[in-house]
């Protein structure tokens, strides 16, 4: 097992990575001893490893509330199923929230936990890989609305996050080849010996290997935790993890919550990205072919969907949480390793690269 710090003063708290840490009840005695437990899951992961998860909570009075699994269940109205349950069994303010899935169970636990009683105590247990590397860790939270992605929700750190590599043994290749693409996302911002590293290693992360996974998990959130430290709130540095989200957050929403994967929403929307920031000069085209081949090794879109017209995805990038003074602010690549955010850029080629990227 290895273990990593996000270091925020009295509000820092590990990051456990290893096999079969499910099975270690030591991580959790200590959080939630005594205390009242909802585990919140949903109809995917609840059969693999609900059971798992209770039995480790043994001492404490725990509960459950099973959430639809999907993009698209990320609503304020499957959200408010968490109060039910937390209400109906009475919880007091000293509970906590585990949050045991994915991305979507993650950031809805962790918004609920942010609200109830204003604010509990909770704990990620992801079961995804995108989970793993990158929204279980860095505190936010939230739920979709029909016109953008993630525009309700609050900052709200865990009190522990468990990522136990063994459960990625059921995850499907999908929903595998959507984390790879948040791995290598921190290749690209900041971390120019990772992305060399992921190409070589891009088949053996495909092909499940242990040793490669683990390895990846734990660099990404190495990379997170470091950028979270600096600016925990996106003033700054932490902006940089949005690189190619602003693209992708259009295409999910575009397209319906739940068509496309985050993740690979986001590795389109990194395509876009590079391509515009070749267009703007700043990327020179080596850059640009190592940032698509890599993604399209990874068997993930590097184009956006033809059906979204150039104006369709204008209109829905400035939806945004990245907006600011009506002007979307974009990260782009200035060498493989290297990002910074603009928002004063050339419109037109900005136009050019929506027009073009289409599938």
């Amino acid at each position: 097992m290895n273990k990593l710090t996000v270091d925020l003063g009295d509000r820092s708290y590990p990051i456990y990575i290893g096999s079969g840490l499910l099975a270690r009840r030591e991580l959790l005695t200590p959080l939630v001893q005594g205390r009242q437990v909802m585990i919140v899951t949903n109809e995917t992961v609840a059969p693999l490893y609900l059971k798992a998860v209770q039995t480790g909570l043994e001492g404490s009075r725990v509960e459950a509330v099973i959430l639809p699994d999907g993009e698209q269940f990320k609503t304020l109205v499957v959200w408010n199923q968490i109060f039910d349950a937390l209400l109906a069994a009475h919880f007091d303010r000293h509970c906590i929230v585990l949050a045991l899935g994915g991305g979507v169970v993650g950031d809805m636990a962790g918004f609920a936990a942010a609200c109830y009683q204003r604010g509990v105590g909770y704990i990620q247990i992801p079961t995804t890989l995108l989970a793993q590397v990158d929204s279980s860790v860095g505190g936010k939270t939230g739920v979709n609305h029909a016109l953008g992605k993630n525009m309700i929700g609050a900052f709200y750190q865990p009190q522990c996050v468990i990522a136990d590599t063994r459960v990625l043994e059921t995850l499907d290749d999908r929903q595998l080849r959507a984390g790879i693409a948040e791995i290598i996302k921190y290749g690209l911002i900041r971390d120019r010996d990772f992305f060399k590293w992921i190409e070589t290693n891009i088949k053996a992360l495909l092909a499940r290997d242990e040793a490669a996974l683990s390895y990846a998990i734990e660099r990404s959130c190495h990379n997170k935790a470091e950028i979270v430290a600096a600016d925990e709130r996106e003033g700054g540095i932490r902006a940089l993890l949005n690189f190619g989200h602003t693209f992708g957050h259009a295409i999910e929403t575009g397209m319906g919550y739940g068509d496309w994967l985050h993740g690979e929403a986001v590795a389109a929307g990194m395509c876009m990205a590079a391509d515009l920031s070749h267009r703007l000069q700043r990327l020179d085209s080596q850059g640009l072919d190592r940032c698509c081949n890599l993604i399209e090794q990874a068997c993930l879109p590097t184009w956006a969907p033809a059906t979204l017209s150039a104006e369709r995805m204008l209109e829905l990038m400035a939806v945004d949480k990245k907006v600011q003074d009506g002007q979307v602010r974009l990260v782009l690549l200035d060498a493989i390793g290297q990002a910074s955010v603009h928002g004063d850029y050339d419109q037109a080629l900005l136009q050019e690269t929506l027009t073009e990227m289409r599938a």
